[in-house]
């Protein structure tokens, strides 16, 4: 039986700022059944306060030590429970990780050090020697530079291999070199982590790993130029050979239109009509007018510049202006932007609601409510709002960039009168364009035969964590 051991620093349900969380919360399982009995799959991830009483009532400790970084000695727990199949251990050390956020700290390189070395001192401890080690973003690179420069010879970790997956190489894990050997305890490996005058854990974990993947085909060749790679272009160039792009799905159980108790009304593709008192409720529980005779269009994002606000924001009042409809946005961000749709729906009361909050049930009433769904970011490593929004019968409207354009592909209809495609989508990064592929979705919106069409072909996209847990058996497969 194949071992495999992820390591991250969130997941769901236990705790979770995002799209990490969520893979991790759902991937290893579905890895796990697509193993067929023939995959161990373990999660390792840190004890936050986030961790609920429901969850660590169900954990036993595994094991209590001490581990050295630098000068310091610290206690380290390692507590499990088993979840879907899923053995997850949890890194217990309330210094680090009783805290009030996941990340942002200043202290955050040091944690994630820590967290690091104890997800490898635990091997030992446990009598577990996993057969590949597979990290997950900068939180935690260390754990794959470590194993290779600090580790390999070591009785049972020598014939480990690893797998590092960037999610959003935006977030690198920079430091100060005067942390080098202080915190990082790296000071014989300097040139491993060292980039552009920095720490780069990220860059060391590229350059140490057997197989680098991304979250999605597209994201994998972006990042290896200059303009989506925000400065390690080169080094994902140079080790082009060992990269691959291995694209995201979502939880067919958690996200299910059919099964959702937190939505007004269950539906399929099958009952459509379903859908739409999903609408009236969610228009009456927000305060718009109740009506299905014009279409309700949604924005459930992180208020940022390169999600795409940017260019939402240039042409969103004269969108309103030409066309008829109800527009619905969910999120926080920059407040610069928060502002922005404050003051929005102050000008068109009535055909808009701004909620500026993160709330994951809320946003499936969203989902399940809206007929058009607006994703135009700048970049997008792959996305699962446009897969959720799909799950729910929802058309999207995104830009051709990451994992947004290996999952949504134009619409069109051939003479035949068969529609290809499942959303409207446009290449450059542009206002005019996301206006224009609006207002088509808008039309084809009004044409109540092509939408019943289209939005059933939508809801029969198949973007469930089977097919993405075939590609990683395969991918490790090759190690």
């Amino acid at each position: 039986m194949k071992k495999i051991l992820f390591i991250g620093a969130e997941a769901m349900p236990f705790a979770a700022t995002g799209g990490l969380g969520d893979v991790l919360g759902s991937l290893p399982a579905a890895i796990a059944e697509a193993g067929k009995g023939e995959v161990d799959v373990r999660v390792v991830m840190p004890l936050y306060r986030a961790v609920t009483q429901q969850y660590r009532d169900m954990m036993k400790t595994e094991v209590e030590f001490q581990i050295g970084l630098g000068w310091r000695t610290q206690y380290c727990g390692i507590k499990s429970l088993v979840k879907d199949g899923v053995t997850y251990y949890f890194i217990d050390n309330e210094y680090y990780f009783n805290r009030n956020t996941l990340y942002g700290n200043f202290d955050d390189g040091e944690r994630y050090a820590f967290f690091s070395k104890a997800a490898l001192e635990m091997l030992d401890k446990l009598d577990y020697f996993p057969d590949i080690v597979h990290a997950h973003d900068w939180q935690a690179a260390l754990s794959i530079i470590y194993l290779k420069c600090k580790y390999s010879s070591r009785p049972g970790y020598s014939g480990i291999k690893t797998a590092f997956t960037i999610h959003n190489i935006e977030y690198q894990g920079k430091y100060d070199h005067d942390i080098l050997c202080d915190v990082f305890e790296l000071d014989w490996w300097r040139e491993v982590v060292d980039w552009d005058g920095c720490i780069n854990l990220m860059k060391g974990a590229i350059v140490c790993a057997d197989k680098v993947t991304t979250v999605s085909p597209r994201y994998a060749e972006e990042i290896q130029g200059y303009e989506h790679s925000h400065g390690l272009g080169r080094i994902l160039w140079e080790s082009s050979y060992k990269l691959c792009g291995i694209l995201n799905g979502i939880d067919y159980v958690y996200y299910n239109p059919a099964k959702d108790e937190t939505i007004a009304n269950k539906f399929t593709w099958r009952t459509l009509d379903g859908k739409y008192k999903n609408k009236a409720a969610l228009q009456e529980e927000v305060g718009l007018p109740v009506t299905n005779d014009i279409p309700l269009i949604s924005i459930v994002s992180r208020l940022a510049a390169h999600k795409g606000m940017d260019i939402i924001s240039e042409m969103i009042y004269s969108l309103l202006d030409e066309s008829d409809c109800q527009l619905v946005i969910l999120g926080k961000g920059e407040p610069a932007y928060e502002r922005f749709f404050t003051e929005l729906e102050r000008n068109y009361e009535g055909r808009v609601k701004a909620l500026m909050t993160y709330d994951r049930d809320l946003a499936k009433r969203i989902y399940a409510a809206s007929d058009i769904f607006l994703m135009p970011s700048k970049s997008e490593p792959c996305g699962l709002s446009q897969m959720i929004a799909s799950r729910y019968g929802v058309i999207p409207v995104t830009r051709e960039t990451g994992g947004l354009y290996d999952s949504i592909k134009g619409y069109w209809e051939d003479g035949n009168g068969k529609i290809h495609g499942n959303g409207f989508t446009f290449a450059n990064y542009s206002s005019y364009e996301l206006k224009e592929r609006t207002q088509a979705a808008i039309a084809l919106w009004n044409d109540t035969e092509k939408r019943g069409k289209l939005v059933g072909k939508i809801m029969r996209t198949d973007f469930s964590l089977k097919n993405s847990a075939i590609k990683y058996i395969e991918m490790y497969e090759t190690l």
